[in-house]
């Protein structure tokens, strides 16, 4: 069954050229919430749903030259971003969709994925998509620059006890798709719950 991203597309078309301009001082909490996935020289990663590329330098920075880096995205304004801002240089762009990655199984050693959980049409088996592109043991590091309530405060609205992002729902939603939740974090300056693949 195939899904209709027609609305992620036209929002994120519309804000493409000045994504970055609004969010400018993110860079740091990327660049520590990359050093929560444990990557090594050498390694393998993937950020799905990339963007306009902001985790890019970051994870190129922890997998070095010899390491591969990849950046997913549906929407071609996002990624025609990313090359302006030069982050193509960093990793490879995929015009791809992460619910259906061009990718063979194991292939990978981690996913990021910044603010992707909330427009994934289906969930859990989105999330089982990126399970089954990483080794098992591979981690998965799911990120927003800023907490659940901030967030919600920002777009003015509240969190209602469905949230995805809620410990007690991302959890068991992550262990049906293959992963096993390892650390939650929560906080106004941001949200990472990193998971590791199971066997």
């Amino acid at each position: 069954m195939s899904v209709d991203h027609t609305h992620v597309q036209e929002f994120f078309t519309a804000r493409a050229a000045d994504w970055d301009n609004r969010f400018p001082d993110d860079g740091p909490a990327y660049a520590a919430a990359v050093t929560g996935l444990g990557l090594k020289e050498g390694d393998r990663v993937l950020d799905a749903g990339c963007g306009t590329g902001r985790a890019l330098p970051p994870l190129r920075a922890a997998v070095g030259p010899s390491g591969v880096v990849l950046g997913a995205d549906l929407t071609p304004a996002m990624l025609q971003t990313a090359v302006r801002a030069g982050r193509d240089r960093d990793g490879r762009l995929l015009l791809a969709d992460v619910a259906a990655l061009p990718l063979r199984p194991g292939c990978l050693d981690a996913v990021f994925a910044a603010g992707l959980i909330a427009h994934l049409p289906l969930p859990a088996k989105n999330l089982g998509e990126l399970a089954r592109v990483v080794r098992p043991g591979g981690t998965l590091a799911l990120f927003h620059p800023i907490g659940r309530a901030a967030l919600a405060a920002r777009q003015g609205r509240r969190i209602t006890p469905d949230d995805l992002r809620a410990e007690g729902n991302l959890g068991p939603l992550l262990g049906r798709s293959g992963w096993r939740m390892t650390s939650y974090t929560d906080e106004d300056a941001r949200f990472l719950a990193l998971a590791v693949r199971e066997d």
